[in-house]
């Protein structure tokens, strides 16, 4: 089950996955290592303390709530926050699989909000527009590869020059990121979190998560990470960003596990994800942008 908020009133989902995971052959030809750029002085970010937008605020795109999870830019210092694309999805929660399912359009406006609810979208703290999902060019592109199209699941959205400067790259409450995890994750692993659901009504207590890492399964070819969590992703976390040891940026929360590991969450591969929207989305100089907060896991 995808984790967004869906009826497409929760935005996209968590896909819930059942015991039968896509086998698949691994990519043919990997694309490019994913970049990274430390958080430059080519932007004036908002500090961290109080920056209304940041990896963990909600995202509203045609009345479904997800989760930012990092921030990017690109060679002409525009700025994007990225979440899952099935938060832009026109199916229903068990959609998860990109190449068959469609979305709403490139330019589709997107709102960034704080304390969204069951009732509305809360306070409203600025806007962007849906610039590249992966769902969408894997239909333009034809991929056919089966991991790609199970587990590839990041959208970006652009945000709205008037905004750019209430952005902060950092994650709240943990810091970071620190850069990109190229290795996976181990079972035991600590990975963390920040990201608070509609469902919780945008308590912000509520939003640093822990958890810990089951192994990576070799069959989905390194696209896809579960993992438990103290409080596991729900309709509306979808899109959250996970940083690994050291606090690197590993994974995009992406599906809610049913079976064989009940209430399991599963993260797209952040490498994956962002080295195939460097390739394919036309966007020049992509680059995640690291935190200007240092990494400090206190719990």
């Amino acid at each position: 089950m995808t984790v967004g908020s869906k009826s497409r009133r929760l935005g996209g989902a968590l896909a819930v996955l059942g015991s039968a995971v896509l086998s698949a052959a691994l990519v043919a030809a990997p694309p490019a290592e994913a970049k990274v750029r430390h958080a430059s002085a080519t932007t004036a970010w908002a500090p961290a303390a109080t920056a209304l937008i940041h990896p963990g605020t909600m995202m509203y795109t045609d009345g479904a709530q997800c989760t930012a999870n990092f921030v990017y830019t690109d060679g002409a210092a525009n700025v994007y926050v990225g979440y899952a694309a099935h938060c832009a999805g026109l199916g229903s929660a068990t959609d998860t699989n990109g190449c068959l399912n469609d979305s709403v359009p490139l330019g589709t406006k997107v709102d960034f909000s704080n304390d969204g609810s069951l009732v509305d979208e809360g306070t409203i703290v600025g806007h962007g527009t849906l610039v590249y999902s992966s769902w969408i060019t894997e239909h333009q592109i034809g991929t056919t590869d089966a991991n790609t199209c199970a587990y590839n699941d990041l959208a970006l959205v652009k945000v709205d020059a008037a905004d750019v400067a209430k952005v902060n790259p950092s994650v709240p409450f943990w810091g970071g990121p620190t850069g990109i995890d190229t290795d996976g994750t181990a079972a035991g692993d600590d990975l963390w979190t920040y990201g608070n659901s509609s469902l919780r009504a945008g308590l912000s207590p509520l939003s640093p998560h822990r958890g810990v890492s089951l192994g990576d399964d070799p069959a989905d070819g390194g696209w896809s990470h579960p993992l438990y969590s103290v409080t596991p992703g729900i309709p509306g976390d979808s899109g959250s960003g996970f940083l690994s040891e050291g606090g690197k940026a590993v994974g995009t929360l992406s599906t809610i596990g049913l079976a064989p590991l009940p209430a399991s969450n599963n993260i797209g591969d952040l490498a994956k994800e962002l080295a195939f929207a460097q390739a394919n989305s036309g966007i020049s100089g992509l680059t995640l942008v690291n935190g200007t907060e240092p990494f400090a896991p206190v719990l």
